[in-house]
């Protein structure tokens, strides 16, 4: 991969507000494509393979692995596992694009130290902050908040570790904040952002 054309690698605590952020970058600079990732967890309904995931039966996945074709994977508790294929990496460079990986903080780290030309980006928010986001999303239960919250303690203590941390306090300013890095990064490559004007 040409070192010229950066892979944003966006990584935080679970409620930091990774997605949302990054669904508003991926808007204001069009020249961005986030990666699918592949999973084996069931295809649900109105799911589009290569769309919302790759997805492989647990099989497939290992054969990939062994074969050297993940860039970076992880196996949960439940036994689903998720990774970013290379090959996914590859069609958005051929395609003129930017990559946008967004990854657990493991994963994360797996790029920034195989790939010499990723830019990570940390996701940090308040743990009340964190605490309430989790619990407006419902879809945990107590105990799990808890462990997630322990989880995100532990994970903030790494923030050192990636080259930026942007606070997510208000989603404005962070997004504005994460911009500016990426377009001052895009800039210092060479790489067009493709933004396009707003009224």
């Amino acid at each position: 991969m040409p070192s010229s054309r950066p892979v944003f690698v966006v990584t935080g605590p679970s409620g930091a507000g990774k997605g949302t952020l990054i669904r508003e970058l991926v808007e204001r600079i069009p020249v961005l494509e986030v990666a699918v990732s592949a999973t084996t967890r069931p295809q649900r309904p109105r799911e589009v393979d290569g769309h919302e995931y790759w997805f492989l039966s647990g099989d497939e996945f290992e054969r990939r692995v062994q074969a050297g074709e993940f860039l970076e994977h992880v196996a949960y508790v439940s036994g689903r596992r998720y990774g970013t294929l290379r090959s996914e990496l590859a069609r958005i460079l051929a395609e003129g694009r930017v990559c946008v990986l967004e990854l657990e903080l493991e994963g994360a780290l797996a790029v920034q130290h195989e790939v010499p030309a990723s830019v990570s980006l940390f996701i940090a928010a308040d743990v009340p902050e964190l605490e309430r986001r989790l619990r407006e999303r419902a879809t945990e239960s107590t105990g799990e908040i808890g462990e997630r919250i322990a989880l995100a303690r532990e994970q903030l203590e790494q923030a050192h570790l990636f080259r930026y941390m942007v606070r997510n306090d208000d989603v404005g300013r962070a997004t504005a904040a994460l911009a500016a890095i990426v377009e001052c990064e895009l800039e210092l490559a060479g790489v067009g952002t493709g933004t396009m004007s707003r009224p």
